[in-house]
């Protein structure tokens, strides 16, 4: 059996990642890819936490939403989130993983509330944390959320699976003066993605 690299990892999934080639939503046969792939790492032993994005749902709702307050536009987008990380911790449990939720946002009907030392001894015990509702503020992004969380769980590394290459001073798609931060710029000469 091969030794892993990391003891403990952060993967920060965007919510595009799991419409496969569909417009919106999830697409399951992508989800179940996904969670293959999350499990022949777990099978390594790595103990995995995740944030997930929304955008795969509220990116849809995005013209409904102009001249929305922008807080609460966020937090319609930590909703989404939080359903994102349910289907993903469903597909794990259907392919024989444990996966808990936990939540920024209180929905204990629903999830868990994001609690540092439960999530540990979760990652502790092997089960796979999937961390939603970005970080429970307006205003950040569940990138921010997924730095934030890789830090206080202890995450030897945070490894972003989005359709961004790095991070840059704007959405390169939006801006095409967007350039690369000194950081992304060395880790794509390096040969390493943030993919």
């Amino acid at each position: 059996m091969a030794v892993p690299a990391y003891k403990r990892i952060l993967l920060k999934l965007s919510g595009e990642a799991l419409m496969g080639s569909d417009a919106y939503g999830i697409n399951r046969d992508t989800l179940a890819g996904i969670v293959a792939e999350i499990k022949s790492v777990a099978d390594l032993g790595v103990e995995i936490g995740v944030v997930i994005g929304g955008g795969n749902i509220f990116r849809g709702l995005a013209g409904s939403a102009t001249g929305m307050d922008r807080a609460t536009a966020d937090y319609m987008g930590m909703l989404a989130t939080v359903m994102n990380a349910m289907a993903l911790s469903d597909a794990l449990r259907q392919a024989g993983l444990n996966g808990r939720v936990q939540s920024a946002l209180n929905i204990e009907q629903v999830v868990e509330p994001y609690i540092r030392g439960k999530a540990i001894r979760y990652l502790e015990e092997g089960k796979i944390v999937v961390f939603a509702a970005g970080t429970g503020n307006p205003f950040f992004t569940t990138d921010t959320a997924a730095a934030l969380r890789g830090a206080e769980i202890g995450a030897e590394i945070v490894i972003k699976a989005t359709k961004v290459d790095g991070v840059y001073t704007a959405d390169p798609k939006k801006d095409p003066s967007a350039s690369a931060t000194t950081a992304s710029a060395s880790t794509r000469r390096s040969g390493r993605t943030c993919r």
